[in-house]
């Protein structure tokens, strides 16, 4: 199969769909790899590395677009890319369908096959190609969070670790899931004060035994999220419905009655996000404010630190390639029920439920397509 990467156009994207590494654990299968030139200097990986791993480097996207049968990317295609995606070829990436009504669109239209990386499970209903995204991007929120709340940055002037003789910073994280726990841990390990509020007692026993009495665990009901996020000074939104629209747990009137200043970080931005003041940002201008309260929803928080994200985010997105590319997205789908979870679009029609009951597509099952 001739598998192709392009260079990554989402406004400060850095990350890149293939490895040198995985490009020669796919040309040692025989398999033909086309990379766009320069696509890996984000992770400080040459077009000579690619080279000697078995790649052709070819001047720009258009001959991976049109001559590759799989386009292999990070981020959703943007408008410019769709328009030259094609029938009978497999896009194999993140998409975050549920709130994008235009590229969904765009992605029916071309008559594409797009298995999306989100929604590929693996066992006990895990999102294994999600996952190290999800730990990079919690951990990066509290990051982020402290820096939002420095004052020069519009923030309350809060130190999320406290100093000798005056309080921590209080941070409330909704979602106790892979996101919560990894910007738990990184909060937790700065000093701050924290509460974890997640609906599943499984969950919320699983963190408490996890951090004992080094954070707080609040059952996720309506008067419970309310205190937690009046009393924080930085709120992680860290909530996921596998492949649909995140529900607006913060509203909008919830912000007349937060201290100014606090800070909300909205990592469940790429899924439309949890606060219903949320809107999408890039790294290039990432925060904004509403109602004296500064907002953070850059949509792809891991592309700023590119190198860590792309070797994690290969290691669980490879093998998936490798089956695709030996046997046929077909055969691979038949033969492995948790890799065809990630199928969302084919030849013009919605194969993903969430996404369909969300844009108000007609619904096509996967193993209706596959016969």
């Amino acid at each position: 199969m001739r598998i192709g990467s392009p260079k990554e156009i989402k406004n400060h994207e850095y990350r890149v769909g293939l490895t040198p590494e995985s490009v020669r654990e796919l040309t040692a299968r025989g398999h033909e790899v086309w990379i766009e030139t320069r696509a890996g200097a984000g992770i400080d990986a040459t077009d000579a590395q690619y080279v000697d791993a078995g790649a052709k480097i070819v001047d720009g996207p258009d001959p991976i677009f049109a001559e590759c049968e799989m386009v292999v990317k990070v981020k959703e295609p943007q408008a410019v890319e769709r328009a030259k995606l094609r029938e009978d070829q497999i896009l194999y990436t993140y998409l975050h369908l549920a709130p994008d009504p235009d590229q969904t669109r765009d992605l029916v239209a071309s008559g594409v096959t797009a298995i999306a990386y989100e929604t590929v499970t693996g066992p006990r209903n895990q999102l294994p190609l999600l996952k190290p995204m999800s730990q990079v991007a919690g951990r990066m929120s509290v990051q982020a969070g402290a820096s939002a709340l420095e004052k020069a940055h519009g923030g309350r002037g809060v130190l999320l670790g406290g100093v000798p003789g005056v309080m921590p910073g209080k941070v409330a994280i909704i979602g106790g899931g892979v996101v919560g726990f990894n910007a738990a841990q990184m909060a937790v390990g700065l000093g701050a004060d924290v509460t974890i509020l997640d609906r599943d007692p499984e969950v919320l026993e699983k963190v408490g035994t996890f951090f004992e009495a080094r954070a707080s665990t609040r059952f996720s009901n309506r008067a419970n999220l309310h205190d937690a996020v009046c009393q924080a000074d930085l709120v992680i939104g860290a909530v996921l419905i596998p492949g649909a629209a995140a529900p607006k747990l913060v509203t909008r009137e919830m912000l007349g009655d937060m201290q100014k200043g606090a800070v909300l970080v909205d990592v469940a931005i790429d899924q439309g996000g949890c606060f219903e003041t949320s809107k999408p940002t890039t790294h290039a201008e990432p925060t904004y404010v509403v109602d004296d309260i500064v907002h953070y929803c850059v949509a792809n928080m891991p592309g700023a630190v590119a190198r860590t994200s792309t070797y994690a985010l290969n290691n669980v997105t490879l093998p998936h390639a490798l089956r695709i590319a030996d046997l046929g997205w077909r055969e691979a789908l038949r033969s492995d029920p948790h890799l065809a979870e990630g199928l969302n679009v084919h030849k013009g029609t919605v194969t993903y439920e969430a996404v369909a009951n969300e844009l108000g597509y007609e619904y096509r099952t996967v193993a209706d397509i596959l016969g």
